[in-house]
């Protein structure tokens, strides 16, 4: 597999969810991140030391690493409640701290991928400081990603500010040469459709002849993706970028456990309903069996490798 190039865009816990399973597959990962956090750590060292925020990048950094050496426990470690480090994680100081030294985010994200020896490549989807903001069905408009996580109203459209920043080196050529690329799985708004909305992403996306795959999550979102079915999250995907982006849906088949369903529901979250929307959708048994409705890394990874081998055309090796 490591033959074929594999691009994956996202943020947050989904992309690393993803990676993880990934890597034990492939070799030739990219995984494409986004910058517009500003919450947690990440925010308070945006806010502070005006560096982009690195919690995402060091999810992903991790997952592509050896999960059991000692340098990914390390990169993970958060600072205890108490103190000025309060609520900071190592891996974010020491990218922080890389930043300066070697006088680049970029450059720093390359260094510490080589400290951890990680399988692929991690790339922030832009260097510029953006924000992130939403207009709601109301007709308000949020500003800040931690804020509109927290909307209870509709999502319209968002946008960044400034409009359209140019996308960091070699984001876009990793989308022009890809074999494959998967969207997903992650908070809609702001973990995917955020990196769409940087210069030149979206157009790359269109002229790439790559596989185009969207992982769907298992459960909607307060605020963000209430009530919305699997329809409307292809329909917010291509209304921010263009009509056909997506070739593939993977969605996650059967049914949650109920304890977990009353849970969600108790904030406004439920299982996303799959119907149907014009597009080839693949269901299978991705559920983790664990305290939250999440995808399990081995499964996902698993599938996405049986559909990527088959739309390739390679067969099953023992090696892969």
């Amino acid at each position: 597999m490591d033959n074929l190039k594999i691009a994956a865009i996202g943020g947050g816990t989904g992309l690393s969810t993803l990676l993880r399973g990934l890597k034990k597959y492939s070799g030739n990962i990219t995984a494409i991140v986004n910058v517009a956090d500003d919450g947690g750590s990440s925010g308070k060292l945006r806010d502070e030391l005006g560096v982009l925020p690195p919690g995402d990048i060091r999810n992903c950094l991790v997952a592509l690493s050896e999960e059991e050496s000692m340098m990914s426990r390390l990169f993970q470690y958060r600072f205890p409640a108490k103190g000025t480090l309060s609520g900071h994680s190592f891996g974010n100081l020491f990218l922080t701290a890389m930043s300066s030294i070697s006088g680049s985010f970029d450059s720093a994200i390359a260094n510490s991928g080589e400290v951890l020896a990680i399988r692929g490549k991690v790339l922030p989807v832009t260097l510029s400081s953006v924000v992130l903001e939403a207009d709601l069905e109301n007709g308000k408009k949020i500003s800040g990603e931690s804020n509109i996580g927290k909307v209870k109203e509709r999502i319209k459209t968002i946008t960044l500010n400034p409009a359209f920043p140019p996308a960091a080196p070699q984001v876009l050529e990793t989308l022009k040469n890809a074999d494959v690329i998967i969207l997903g799985p992650g908070s809609l708004y702001t973990s995917i459709i955020v990196n769409l909305l940087v210069g030149g992403v979206a157009d790359a996306l269109k002229s790439s002849k790559a596989y185009k795959i969207y992982v769907c999550n298992i459960m909607t979102q307060p605020g963000e993706t209430k009530d919305y079915t699997l329809s409307d999250h292809v329909r917010a995907i291509e209304e921010h970028t263009y009509k056909g982006v997506i070739d593939c849906i993977l969605a996650s088949s059967g049914e949650v456990p109920e304890n977990l369903v009353k849970r969600y529901r108790k904030y406004g979250a439920d299982q996303v309903k799959i119907n149907k929307t014009g597009v080839k959708t693949i269901k299978s048994k991705l559920f983790s069996d664990e305290k939250y409705a999440r995808h399990d890394s081995d499964k996902l990874a698993k599938t996405l490798i049986k559909i990527i081998k088959e739309k390739s055309g390679i067969k099953d090796n023992k090696n892969d």
